[in-house]
């Protein structure tokens, strides 16, 4: 069987889905979501407004079913689903949303809370009074109506919109590739802003803010950023800071109270109530003991309960950081203007919708004008036949029918067809003296209005009088005081770690092996506050002791010249007698990787405020200021130094323009100079020369010493020897020098130095292992003191006997257990 003939268009799928989405994405855009720039209103806003407007459910009247409503809607205007037109509804009624409400609802519409409203079912409405002045005067055809969408009725494209609701009321939509976010203002300073661009269309951005200092929010708060605002006003898009609004108040106990009194535009005090509960919760934030909401008739108030001796501005920061306390709220002024959609600054926004009101008045005064010019007609006609009463009455007695009365007066007296009927409806009783002086004051005054009608028309200035004139009435009528504050700069929340961490004393160990562990000061004294006691591998020592807090800070620098920094309270907890966590679990480090260097700082602004001297075993030094580490985050760590690919840091100094360079070099050589001599250079660098080397020579030691200081300098070679000379032996010279002699060269098996230090460096034991196993333990301090000091060309003493062919390997020493300063060197030497 054959199909009937018929025609098809023949076309890609591609340019099919193209053609059909760009015209939904049109409706969507158009008819949808974003608001028309002239009265501010997305198209269901506008169709809610009109249809109550049209069915009398206005403030004069008592309020009306939610559900009837929605049904008038979507049955004459938005053929859609009925719970976009009822949360259209229930956001034009609620006042924590709308700076000015269009509908005034009866029941439960939502709150704060962010609590749904009730059923339409349940839940009333009518029109709030001003939301009259948005559809005051649509029946003089002051807009243009379009056939609804079944063509038995017809809606407003535009409303007349007696005030600029866009910006009073803001807006927030999304559509396809779009989206709009403008805040609310202040009625007020928003009409007082479109008068003063009414009369100076060239005002500056700086004069019309101000009119219109910045937005003006339902719940008040506080705005910061008022650069950001003009930026906004003249681009259509920007940020601003919207914070709560606290007081203090003193509770029981001596506790403190932070009491917020207004929350950030579209916050729902619920939502922040529960987050400020989780901070509690996980004790985020130290102090910070409980949070009511105590919010009533009276208004908003949520209390946080502090601890007496809590840093209460702290634990605010901490929270407008962390919480719904502060927001950051970003401008979008897109809208609808001239059938597309546009960006507009705040000019743009008032512009049009200037040119939108005069359009609006020049509509109203013509028709009004054209209603005067009939209805004078009339009065004239019926003032011409009261003068003429006697022949009128018997022309009308002499005809056949009303029609035939019609015809005689427009024949018989020249009444046009208007006149002629207007005189036919005219009752006796009307036709006393009474009447005839009523109908010729009537003339007079219409005259009168028809002459300023004209003059409004003809004459720019006079609309735009009248256009002040209805402007200035609104605002008085309904302008209120600004809720909202503004404040120019957005603060910079920077949390001290003290909020968020309680501080507590506590010890922190880094061991040869790159074992890391931090320890409560209990725990330390529990096991007899010696570091004897401490967890440790057999073949492990403790190099790096620190007596800390949990709010500080731990620099750490290792061999290939990578930084980071770790703070206290994040290095894991552990028991004194804990073996620790190896630093390769806390830190992205390799096994390549180990740690020469390490301070403790109170703060990273400390970091800032010192410079830092690094030493490579080939001889190189760099000096760099520390505010190019003290941004650190010690997940990533940075690049401290740039070194070459067979060099590696020996340690790295803290130090003061007025100190001095000493650098000791494994062939006994070392060398003094001032710090000044090593200029400060960027971190991403080579540095420059310190110490002149022989071939196959390092550097095993540097230090930084005061030009006046009387340390001993101690050096244990690999054959076994031990040296001590007064630092004052070596005199100052300029870098990149060999230097002098540390220990008199032996023609026959020259020394070389493994490891050098300075008396007072807080040494406790010393282990040392030989390249044939053996190991060797030594009371330092009591071997120390039975070491003579000798000059710096003497020969040193024997420290340990070694068999014929064997050599010291490594040399550790444990750290004292007393507190380390930021600044001093590591704890401990090795080779």
């Amino acid at each position: 069987m054959s199909l009937p003939h018929e025609e098809y268009l023949q076309m890609s799928v591609r340019d099919v889905y193209r053609s059909r989405f760009s015209d939904y994405a049109r409706y969507i855009i158009l008819s949808r979501a974003i608001p028309d720039v002239r009265d501010g209103l997305k198209p269901v806003q506008r169709r809610v407004l009109y249809s109550m407007y049209k069915e009398k459910n206005t403030p004069d009247r008592p309020y009306r079913k939610s559900a009837k409503t929605v049904g008038d809607v979507m049955g004459n205007y938005h053929p859609h689903g009925d719970s976009s037109i009822y949360e259209t509804m229930v956001n034009l009624v609620q006042p924590h949303k709308m700076r000015e409400p269009l509908i005034d609802g009866h029941g439960h519409w939502g709150t704060v809370d962010g609590d749904t409203a009730a059923a339409m079912r349940y839940t009333e409405a009518r029109l709030m009074p001003i939301a009259m002045e948005m559809l005051r005067d649509i029946e003089k055809d002051t807009v243009d109506f379009i056939p609804n969408y079944d063509n038995t009725s017809k809606e407003p494209t535009v409303l007349p919109a007696r005030f600029p609701n866009l910006l009073v009321n803001g807006v927030t939509g999304i559509s396809i590739g779009f989206a709009t976010e403008i805040p609310t203002h202040n009625l007020r300073e928003v009409i007082n802003g479109t008068i003063a661009l009414l009369h100076n269309p060239d005002i500056s951005l700086d004069e019309l803010m101000k009119y219109i200092p910045g937005p003006d929010l339902p719940g008040g708060g506080i705005i910061q950023g008022r650069e950001e605002i003009k930026k906004a006003y003249e681009t259509g898009a920007g940020r601003m800071i919207i914070r709560s609004r606290t007081h203090m108040e003193n509770g029981k106990q001596g506790r403190k109270l932070i009491v917020v009194d207004e929350i950030p535009y579209t916050v729902k005090k619920k939502a922040l109530v529960t987050q400020i509960e989780e901070e509690i919760i996980e004790k985020n934030v130290d102090g910070l003991l409980e949070v009511r909401d105590e919010t009533d008739r009276e208004g908003m108030r949520i209390v946080l309960e502090v601890r007496k001796d809590a840093d209460v501005d702290g634990i605010l920061h901490y929270l407008f950081k962390k919480t719904d306390l502060q927001i950051s709220y970003s401008f979008n002024m897109l809208v609808i203007a001239d059938e597309r959609p546009q960006q507009l600054g705040l000019k743009g926004i008032l512009g049009a919708y200037i040119a939108h009101q005069k359009e609006v008045i020049t509509r109203r005064t013509t028709h009004d004008l054209e209603k005067a010019r009939k209805r004078l007609h009339i009065v004239e006609g019926i003032i011409k036949a009261i003068s003429i009463l006697r022949q009128v009455i018997d022309t009308i007695m002499d005809s056949d029918g009303r029609e035939d009365a019609r015809n005689r007066l427009m024949a018989n007296f020249a009444f046009t067809y208007e006149q002629a009927e207007a005189i036919l409806d005219i009752r006796l009783h009307q036709l006393t003296r009474l009447d005839i002086k009523r109908y010729e004051k009537e003339e007079k005054d219409l005259n009168k209005k028809i002459s300023a009608l004209e003059g409004i028309l003809k004459s720019e200035k006079k609309l735009n009088k009248v256009l002040e004139k209805e402007l200035s009435e609104i605002r008085d009528k309904y302008g209120d005081d600004r809720r909202t504050t503004l404040e120019d700069e957005i603060e910079n929340l920077e949390v001290d770690i003290s909020v968020t961490v309680p501080a507590e004393e506590v010890i922190v160990t880094i061991t040869e092996e790159q074992y890391i562990k931090r320890t409560s000061l209990r725990s330390f004294n529990s096991s007899g506050a010696s570091i004897e006691t401490a967890g440790v591998k057999e073949s492990d020592t403790i190099r790096y002791f620190f007596r800390t807090n949990t709010i500080h800070h731990l620099l750490l620098f290792t061999n290939d010249g990578y930084f980071y920094q770790i703070p206290v309270h994040e290095i894991p907890d552990g028991r004194w007698k804990d073996i620790g966590t190896s630093l390769v679990n806390v830190l992205p480090l390799s096994k390549e990787q180990k740690i020469v260097a390490a301070y403790k700082v109170d703060s990273l602004d400390r970091v800032a405020d010192e410079s830092f001297a690094f030493v490579t075993e080939g001889g190189m030094i760099k000096r760099t200021k520390g505010e190019e580490y003290s941004k650190t985050q010690k997940k990533r760590g940075i690049v401290a130094v740039k070194l070459k690919d067979d060099d590696k840091i020996e340690t790295v100094h803290m130090c003061g323009e007025e100190d001095e360079f000493l650098l000791v070099s494994s062939g006994g050589m070392a060398i003094r100079f001032p710090v000044a001599e090593v200029p400060l250079t960027g971190r991403n660098t080579a540095g420059v020369r310190g110490m002149k080397l022989e071939e196959g020579e390092r550097v095993v030691a540097s230090f930084v010493v005061k030009p006046e200081a009387e340390d001993v300098l101690q050096i244990i070679t690999k054959e076994g020897v031990i040296k001590r000379t007064f630092v004052t032996q070596f005199t100052t010279q300029g870098r990149s020098g060999k230097g002098v002699l540390v220990i008199r060269r032996r023609k026959v098996q020259p020394h070389e130095v493994k490891v050098a230090f300075l008396e007072g460096e807080m040494k406790h034991g010393l282990l040392g292992r030989t390249d044939k196993g053996r190991e060797v333990r030594i009371d330092w301090e009591a071997y120390c003191k039975h070491l003579s000091v000798n000059d710096q060309g003497s020969v040193g003493r024997t420290m340990v006997q070694l068999d014929p062919g064997e050599e010291v390997a490594s040399i550790l020493f444990t750290a004292r257990a007393e507190e380390k300063q930021a600044g001093e060197g590591v704890d401990s030497c090795s080779e």
